[in-house]
């Protein structure tokens, strides 16, 4: 293969293939947070100023070619602002400031610009996030598709934080704060023109308050991830192995919608590798862990939030699903492209 795919955007397997060979080590980067973590002690000490004491800064970046660019339950504004916000969350920064750059194609109509601008500032106030810088850039008809979005988002971190995928403990517990496959779903129904009763929306939405919520109650959180593109079996996939954990999880405690269920039955989808925006896993010691899905309860954006398994010591690396009917199987990254340009 010497070409790009549109797999290679899936999030899956063959993305993770390209960071990990192409990216990573073009650009030295070791650790493929959602964002990534800059002490300052490490700058020159001319950079800081003189007698303040060092400190950690979260900073993140991410583009978005969605299609549609409107869907139920959003559109490519608030996705754009929420992606970012919740990425510096998931290594417990709280977000700060966000920069917004756009590449419109030429006879876009100014009505709907104005829509996503409008979405965008909502989402910025909503996630406690400043937009204050930007970039606009105007391609030839036909030489884009609508308009594509760049976020860039910087965050600050407590000293006594130190959340990664690759933090994982053995004997963690793992919470999954809602239900899974909503956006993926929501995007290729209005895409493809399906009709869903009750409709299916995205759960586009900024994690700020809860991961706050949950970050006052204890800073014992050893991994935290947004399962977006590839969805949550690919997420839990990565935190493996990046841990040298096993995980267990259990199909029957795994909230979906019925609707999502639904149409994946019809679709023939697995709802484990459909896309989300709005919710997250998180390992935690199991001794926290109830008190910890307590408080997360107690936000709207995690109401059904859930005990969904465990990291364990037993084939490292591996994620196991036990099935509803008493079986296990292995649940493995994303192949290929299961639904393209989804966020």
């Amino acid at each position: 293969m010497d070409r790009i795919l549109l797999g290679h955007g899936s999030g899956g397997r063959m993305m993770h293939d390209l960071i990990r060979d192409y990216f990573a080590p073009a650009f030295e980067i070791k650790t493929l947070d959602d964002a990534a973590v800059i002490n300052t002690s490490e700058f020159n000490s001319k950079l800081i100023t003189p007698n303040s004491e060092p400190f950690r800064l979260a900073f993140t970046t991410d583009s978005y070619v969605v299609d549609p660019i409107f869907f139920p339950g959003g559109d490519i504004g608030s996705l754009a602002v929420n992606g970012t916000v919740n990425d510096l969350c998931m290594v417990g920064a709280t977000p700060l400031f966000i920069t917004a750059s756009l590449i419109i194609e030429e006879g876009f109509e100014l009505n709907d610009l104005k829509k996503i601008l409008s979405s965008m500032r909502d989402a910025a106030k909503n996630g406690g996030v400043r937009i204050v810088a930007g970039d606009t850039k105007v391609v030839n008809r036909g030489k884009a598709d609508k308009i594509f979005i760049n976020t860039s988002g910087v965050g600050i971190l407590d000293d006594n934080v130190n959340i990664s995928g690759s933090k994982a403990k053995i004997g963690d517990k793992i919470i999954l704060s809602g239900t899974i496959g909503n956006h993926g779903i929501a995007v290729m129904s209005q895409r493809e023109g399906f009709v869903f009763n009750p409709p299916v929306l995205s759960d586009t939405r900024p994690l700020t308050r809860l991961c706050s919520d949950m970050l006052s109650f204890t800073k014992e959180i050893h991994s935290m991830r947004d399962p977006t593109r590839g969805g949550l079996a690919t997420t839990l996939k990565e935190i493996a192995s990046a841990s040298g954990v096993g995980i267990l999880i259990h199909e029957n405690l795994i909230p979906i919608d019925s609707s999502v269920r639904g149409a994946c039955d019809i679709l023939g989808f697995d709802p484990m590798y459909v896309a989300n925006e709005g919710i997250l896993t998180v390992f935690v010691k199991a001794d926290i862990a109830e008190a910890l899905l307590d408080v997360m309860r107690k936000n709207p954006y995690a109401k059904d939030a859930v005990i969904i398994g465990e990291a364990t010591g037993a084939q490292k690396g591996t994620v196991l699903l036990q099935t509803a009917i008493g079986g296990k199987r292995i649940v493995d990254m994303l192949s290929g492209e299961q639904l393209p340009r989804i966020c």
